[in-house]
């Protein structure tokens, strides 16, 4: 029975005030203003006994007086201007009180000013204390100050970040260093805490770093391309905090400064030469952070995670994860695609020439769609300028350009005849590269087929004869009608007798003087 109700008990029996205050161990004030409020209220004291507690003390203690007072109730008129005022560049609170007792001189001084200001605004945005379901939520942020290792060559101190990672429901932690936030180094920290974890939660809560979320926004932030990659391939949902509201995940945020008390500030003496030695080091400290009693619970984080929330993670899938890269050419005339980041050509089906089609590459493949299909699976090429053809995919003209060898045209020319079979193997016999004689084949197999059996092979002959393995010379003959002359090409004939001439007599005379 409380307090008050003793009082009124004792008092309702006739007890006068001294013995009230003798039994009740109060002093005799007390006991006075208890019963002056008795006689100022409107109920009776057996009303009064037969209330409960709280709302008997609530009729007898209103409450702080100071929330009656005119200058709270002025202040609270005023609270939607003051919390607009704060938001704009440059206002403070020291600025609104200065503004506020110019306008209300009997006003609140700046202590009280504030104080009610920060409790009303608290009020009308209270917290929320969330219970988080086992295996559901993954909190992942990089802390803000790096660790260090030293450079062994130069001695220099080499910055490294390290990523932090939060079951929020048994509180286990993950925490790894890498060399910097960039999008490869955050994906691989990330698939080191899926496996460290033994398997996957359903959502994936990231602050709103530029590796994880592109475009931060309130109601539909842009995913990281590569982020939403990795979580298909983990079938994990990524749902990224708030902007600016650290509440969405608050246990990472203390996380975090519980990484720095318990593993930066045990390692700052200790000196790192690599990368491989400060995460060792690292592991070890978080391991023994998660095997550390928590207060008020009668278990440690380690305990919590693998008696009720590792059995309940997803098995992770098993093939690993590539970074995946993306890119959208236009198929060349020559039926090849460009792919700026190696520089380096590869052949797509020459049907699609001219269109736009999309590259999604990784490390080692790369696959090409259009018009809703796969057209080319390729083998990443590094070699600059370099390319990477599959004959298949050209036409039949562009097959023939690369299918070309001297066994290709002596193999042709035997098909057409034994003179061109014969020419063509002396042609390919001849100390210049075999790539300086296709041209020449070319035009032979094409004067094959215009010209006349008969003629094509007598001048094949002559050619041979003459050691000139030409195709200009094997055109001139044809055009010249010379393979009709059965005694091969004409011979030198002697020159005429002229009286012009002087001869070799003339020049033997002694008396011939120059």
């Amino acid at each position: 029975m409380s307090q008050i109700k003793q009082l009124l008990l004792l008092h309702k029996e006739g007890n006068p005030i001294k013995s009230i205050a003798r039994s009740l161990g109060i002093s005799k004030n007390t006991v006075k203003s208890y019963l002056q409020k008795l006689s100022n209220g409107q109920l009776r004291v057996g009303e009064l006994l037969a209330l409960e507690d709280p709302i008997l003390e609530g009729k007898f203690h209103p409450g702080n007086p100071a929330y009656k007072d005119p200058r709270f109730e002025h202040l609270s008129a005023n609270l939607d201007y003051f919390t607009a005022e704060l938001k704009r560049v440059g206002v403070t609170k020291k600025l609104l009180w200065e503004e506020y007792i110019e306008n209300y001189q009997q006003g609140y001084a700046y202590s009280q000013f504030c104080f009610h200001l920060r409790q009303q605004l608290i009020a009308r945005k209270p917290g929320m204390k969330l219970d988080h379901l086992p295996a559901n939520k993954l909190f992942i942020d990089f802390a803000g100050k790096p660790l260090h290792h030293i450079d062994p060559l130069t001695g220099e101190l080499v910055p490294c970040q390290v990523f932090v990672a939060t079951l929020p429901f048994s509180g286990y932690s993950f925490a790894l260093a890498v060399p910097s936030q960039r999008v490869d180094d955050f994906i691989y920290a990330l698939r080191c805490c899926l496996h460290e974890l033994g398997g996957c939660p359903l959502i994936l809560v990231p602050d709103n770093f530029k590796s994880a979320i592109s475009k931060a926004d309130r109601y539909e932030p842009e995913i990281n391309r590569v982020l939403e990659d990795f979580a298909n391939h983990y079938k994990i949902t990524v749902i990224p905090a708030r902007p600016r509201k650290p509440q969405d995940k608050a246990l990472v945020e203390n996380d975090v400064k519980l990484v720095y008390n318990r593993v930066y500030a045990r390692l700052r003496n200790r000196q790192f030469f690599d990368l491989e030695s400060l995460n060792q080091a690292i592991k070890e400290k978080i391991k023994a952070h998660n095997q550390t009693r928590m207060q008020q619970k009668p278990y440690c984080r380690e305990e919590r995670f693998l008696a009720a929330e590792k059995h309940l993670l997803t098995p992770l899938p098993e093939s690993d994860f590539e970074v995946k890269y993306y890119s959208e050419p236009m198929v060349g005339n020559n039926n090849y695609i460009y792919l700026g980041k190696d520089k380096h050509y590869y052949s797509v089906p020459y049907a699609y020439v001219g269109i736009r089609a999309k590259i999604i590459y990784t490390r080692a493949i790369v696959h090409v769609y259009a018009r809703g299909k796969q057209i080319a699976v390729h083998i990443r090429d590094y070699t600059p300028g370099g390319y990477t053809t599959v004959k298949e995919h050209l036409s039949s003209h562009h097959q023939h350009y690369l299918e070309r060898s001297p066994a290709y045209y002596i193999d042709k020319a035997k098909n057409r005849s034994h003179e061109l079979y014969l020419l063509t193997q002396l042609i390919f016999d001849q100390s210049k590269p075999p790539e300086q004689s296709y041209r020449t084949c070319d035009g032979l197999l094409r004067l094959q087929k215009i010209t006349p059996a008969d003629a094509f092979a007598r001048a094949c002959e002559i050619a041979i004869d003459c050691r000139n393995f030409s195709y200009k010379f094997v055109e001139r003959i044809l055009k010249n009608k010379m393979e009709d002359q059965q005694n091969g090409p004409p011979k030198e004939q002697a020159l005429p007798a002229h009286t012009n001439i002087r001869g070799k007599e003339y020049y033997k005379q002694t008396n011939l003087k120059f």
